[in-house]
Formats: structure tokens, sequence, C-alpha cells
């Protein structure tokens, strides 16, 4: 059921102001709820896993990371895919695909937990196939960068995505609270005992994103539109990959949010990891909480100040807040380590709107749209790779450091790359 014509064309002042706007805003604020949701289910083993021994389950510690980081592996392979997808089947029909698609994983962790006798294989393929969630947020950028002019983009991007990114710190902040009720009544299933004697329903972190996520497709199949003008066939998309440009983006996309999702995925278990002695793992949604909320902000920034100027200092500050993590860790300090990490958090969420307002500026239109979808996608590799980094760093040395110092080097190539490319006085590009 579409609702706009096929003459869409955001850059004409006069038909934005009188009809493009208004659809744009309608089409994003549907896109957010769905990107968020998408978000909740892709993390929801950040937490679940940390509570899975508890209840009865016999996982060690690697497989526990194995599950937390799976979802990013999986996620992150489906988003090259999904870039795709919106020029070949519509942004209202594919978003209503990839959020129902949601409901897979979501009912079927409801069930396999109340087991403890389920294996670790069905565990594991149900951590898979919370990739679905992952997936979503290429096809829901490239989707949303066709409804917004190039002055508005930075913005209505950042809020798409900080507000989608603010999924993963809503299921760290609610499962601990939907766990401990029923919710659901006979419907939802007998609770667990813990070692204290009290009881959860560790079923409810999952089913009780059942019915939003049902509402939300509902919302996008009969409130969003597909432009037709967006539709572009694989072989034109496929242009990108002879861009130079595209791959450079590529790395520093990863940088900023491959951080901010792999940190989300592993918080919680490094926190319990480093700090075994202390009652402090329900702090750890605070720093996707802030990454994903001044994602929106730097959008904004580098719209007045541009991209790459905020992205080089941005770099700067995370190379310092991890090398703050490294020392405070040393001092076994806990205070030290939570307020480091949490500017760390906030720079990769205020570097992920940055690098996202660059790309539009960089490349053509139709260019940017795929290019936003391939950046976000390897960068998801980050939810797989940086929990598995830490847990080999934990294995092998005894603490996370050896993984930091390698961020660090990253973060610092990083710095160059920017500054030579984009950040200098006779950079090869502006923007």
């Amino acid at each position: 059921m579409a609702r706009i014509g096929t003459n869409w064309n955001p850059e004409d002042e006069q038909f934005w102001e009188s009809e493009g706007k208004k659809h744009a805003r309608r089409n994003l604020w549907i896109s957010v709820p769905a990107l968020l949701l998408a978000f909740v289910v892709w993390q929801i083993w950040s937490v679940v896993a940390v509570r899975l021994n508890d209840v009865g389950f016999n996982f060690s510690s690697s497989e526990l990371f194995t599950l937390a980081a799976l979802p990013g592996l999986t996620g992150a392979t489906l988003r090259i895919f999904y870039t795709f997808l919106v020029g070949i089947f519509g942004g209202r029909n594919w978003t209503v695909i990839s959020t129902a698609s949601l409901l897979i994983p979501a009912i079927g962790i409801g069930i396999a937990v109340q087991n403890p006798d389920t294996s670790f294989t069905t565990m594991a393929i149900l951590a898979a196939l919370c990739g679905f969630g992952g997936g979503n947020f290429s096809s829901s950028m490239a989707n949303i960068s066709f409804f917004y002019p190039k002055k508005s983009k930075g913005a209505a991007l950042g809020i798409n995505a900080g507000i989608g990114n603010l999924g993963v710190s809503v299921v760290q902040f609610t499962s601990p609270i939907v766990i401990a009720i029923s919710i659901f009544g006979a419907f939802g299933g007998t609770s667990q005992t813990l070692a204290d004697g009290s009881s959860v329903w560790i079923q409810n972190a999952a089913f009780v994103w059942v019915i939003p996520i049902i509402l939300v497709t509902i919302a996008a199949l009969f409130g969003m539109d597909n432009i037709p003008s967006a539709k572009q066939s694989i072989s034109d998309q496929f242009v990108i990959f002879k861009k130079k440009h595209t791959w450079i983006m590529t790395w520093l996309y990863t940088m900023c949010f491959g951080s901010f999702i792999g940190y989300s995925a592993a918080f919680p278990l490094l926190i319990k990891s480093e700090f075994a002695d202390l009652n402090v793992i329900h702090l750890a949604f605070i720093g996707p909480l802030l990454g994903a909320g001044v994602r929106p902000i730097g959008g904004w920034i580098s719209d007045k100040l541009g991209g790459a100027r905020v992205t080089f200092w941005d770099i700067m500050i995370m190379i310092l807040a991890t090398i703050g993590v490294v020392y405070f860790l040393t001092l076994d300090n806990f205070t030290g380590f939570l307020i480091m990490f949490l500017i760390l958090f906030t720079t990769t969420g205020i570097a992920n709107g940055s690098t996202f307002r660059m790309i539009p500026f960089i490349f053509p239109e139709k260019e940017a749209a795929t290019v936003l979808g391939f950046t976000a996608a390897i960068a998801a590799y980050g939810a797989f790779f940086i929990p598995k980094i830490f847990g080999w760093s934990i294995d092998s040395t005894g603490t996370a450091n050896m993984a930091l110092y390698f961020l660090i080097a990253y973060y610092a190539i990083s710095l160059i790359i920017t500054w030579y490319y984009y950040a200098r006085k006779n950079a090869e590009v502006k923007c």
C-alpha cells in the first residue's frame, strides 16, 4: 500500500517541505522501534548467558562467551545480504519480513532455557538465530537513507541507529526485572530455583518481546512505504566494491560500531570475570545506554562541524579511555574501570554517528545507501570477535588486558587513516 509517488526527490526543497518531510518522519518513527527490537533480540544472549549456570545449566566460561558471541557472527554475515535486499524488495516489505523473523529466536529461547538438559548445540543454534536481529540494521539504515536529503541524513540516521542501538541497554536493563516475576502465569512456563532458594523465570527475558514484535510488524505493514526509485539490481549495487573509500569507511565504522556492539555483548561477562567478588553486573546496561544515546548527537554535531573532524578527535579520546581501562584493571579498581569504559562507550557512539554522516558526502545517493549497509555488516563482526578476544585473553593470561592492547593498536591506525584521507588540510575527500 504505497503512500508516496514515483517522483521522490528529497533534495528538492519545495517537495521536501510540502510533502517529503511528513512521509520521511512517518517511516523513521516506525523504523526506530523495529530496529530497537532487532537489537534486543540480537543482544539477548549478553544477559541470558550470564544466568544460565545459575538455573541449572553447566556450561564452561568459554561456552558462555561463545553464546554471547555467536549472534554477532551470524548477524554480521546476514547484514551483508540484508544490505542489498531493500533495493530488491522495497523498504516496507523487507522491514515487515525482517521484523517478523525475530519471533523465531524469541520464542525458541523462551522454550529452551526452561530445561537445563538442553544441549549446548541447541543453545548455540538459538544464539545463531538471534543474528536475524543483527542483520536488520543494514537494511534499516539503507532504507532510511533514501528518505532524507543530505543536509538531514546525519541526524536522521543518527536517530534511527541511536534509538535502535538502545535495544542493547533495554534488554540488559529489563531482563533482571522481568525474570524476577511470573508475567505470563501458566502460559509462560514454570520457574527455576536459584542457589539461595529464590525463584526466577529466565524464559521471560525472551517471551516478553513477542507481543511488541508482532505489533511493530503490523505497524510496518500498514504505515511504511516502498520508494520506487530506490529499487536497484544486485549488479548496480555491487559497484561499491570497486571504490577505495568503501573499504576505508568499512575499516573506520568497524572501529567504532564494532567496538560498541562487541563491548555491549561482552561487558556483563567481562565484569563478572574481572570483578567476581562484586555484585555489579546490573550496571552493565549503562555503557550501551550511553553509546546508543549519544549516537544521534554524533550525527548532529557532524552536520555542523563535519564528520571527519568529529571522528578524528573522538578516536583520540577512545585511545585514552582504553588506556585508562587497562590502567584501572591492573589496579583492580572497579570504579575507575567503569568510568573509563563508560567514556569508551560514549566515544564509540559519537563516532558511530559521525562516520555514518561522512558516507553520504563521499558517495552518490544510491551508492551511499549500499555502502551504509555494507559497512554496518562488516562492523557487526565486532559482536563476535571482541567477546571471543576477551575470552581468549582471560583464558590465556588471566586478564583482559591483552585484548585491550590489540584494540588500542586498531584505534591508533584508524586515527591515522582518518587524518590522512579525510581530516587533514589537503585531504582526498573533505567530509
